[in-house]
């Protein structure tokens, strides 16, 4: 990025937010602390009305923005929702043109805005890549009233059918986070019920209601540290698994365990890596076709085999 561009984009990343500090704007431009000294001092002489303080930051005076576009919170939201999913889901190409594609947006939305896209951006997390089929619209209905009650801090009531239920259990919960994983997004709440943490599965909430009780923010609580907290504590099923070489860079993009190689053979490898269910990882090894092959443990290679019966069947003439 030339030295005109980057101070457009530096003036357009100050618009977008209250206060910016020069290790910030270092860091998100690739330059160093003097050359962020140097650039804000050429936006003030050009007359650009910056304002900074030592040990705080540099914002812009109040007044100085574009005309703010008329979009709704939830226009905005799916915005940069849709920007996190395609910094993760597409390759590296695309990354740096969605971040400033994303930031001039934000330049541009109204303060209350940008307000509620800061706080839902920090408490949405984007895992892996999944081919499974995404959930119907109609089963998203809820999304939208979800994170809301992510950014405003109210409780929710819901009625929830987990996971091989056959009655729906009312809960209030204090909803913390959103994160996307396996084709699907889930909810990260405080259970009043079950006084713990949970995850909810946005698809499977039968009736949602966002009711006007705030709760008290956590300030020790940390969306990223429970995820990765929770992952730990899940991923308890070891599994030993082929994949051929063509198949190993896709294999690393939408695994969500670190898939360990073990030994090269046959012109691919074996890896030993952790699954949250057999059911999960025996579709996903199909998808693969012959270039992937389960080894251990015997559970998940019986699954295989009676997955890829119900394809055969289907396709039975």
């Amino acid at each position: 990025m030339n030295r005109t561009d980057r101070l457009v984009a530096m003036v357009l990343h100050l618009q977008g937010r209250r206060v910016v500090r020069a290790e910030e704007l270092a860091t998100h431009f690739s330059v160093n602390i003097r050359t962020v000294y140097r650039d804000i001092a050429a936006l003030g002489e050009a007359g650009v009305p910056i304002s900074g303080e030592a040990g705080v930051g540099y914002c812009l005076m109040k007044g100085y923005q574009l005309p703010p576009v008329m979009f709704t919170a939830e226009e905005a939201t799916a915005l940069f929702v849709g920007g996190e999913l395609a910094k993760q889901f597409t390759d590296a190409s695309l990354h740096a043109p969605t971040v400033s594609a994303l930031d001039k947006l934000r330049a541009v939305l109204p303060r209350d805005r940008q307000d509620h896209i800061e706080r839902l951006t920090q408490r949405t997390l984007v895992y892996g890549r999944s081919d499974q089929v995404a959930p119907e619209a109609a089963a998203q209905r809820w999304l939208v009233p979800v994170q809301q009650g992510v950014v405003l801090r109210r409780v929710l009531r819901m009625d929830y059918r987990g996971r091989g239920q056959e009655t729906d259990t009312a809960r209030d919960v204090d909803p913390l986070g959103m994160v996307f994983y396996g084709g699907a997004w889930y909810l990260v709440a405080w259970c009043r019920l079950r006084q713990d943490y949970r995850h909810f599965r946005v698809d499977r909430i039968r009736r949602l209601e966002l009711t006007p009780v705030v709760f008290p923010p956590r300030p020790d609580f940390s969306l990223a540290k429970h995820m990765k907290e929770s992952v730990a504590r899940d991923q308890t099923i070891p599994v030993r698994v082929w994949f051929a070489g063509r198949a190993q860079e896709r294999a690393r993009r939408e695994c969500y365990a670190t898939l360990i190689e073990e030994k090269s053979r046959d012109g691919g490898a074996e890896f030993a890596l952790f699954a949250w269910s057999f059911e999960w990882m025996a579709r996903w090894l199909l998808s693969f076709g012959g270039d992937a092959e389960a080894l251990a443990p015997a559970k998940l290679r019986r699954l295989v085999r009676t997955e890829a019966a119900k394809i055969t069947a289907l396709h039975a003439e």
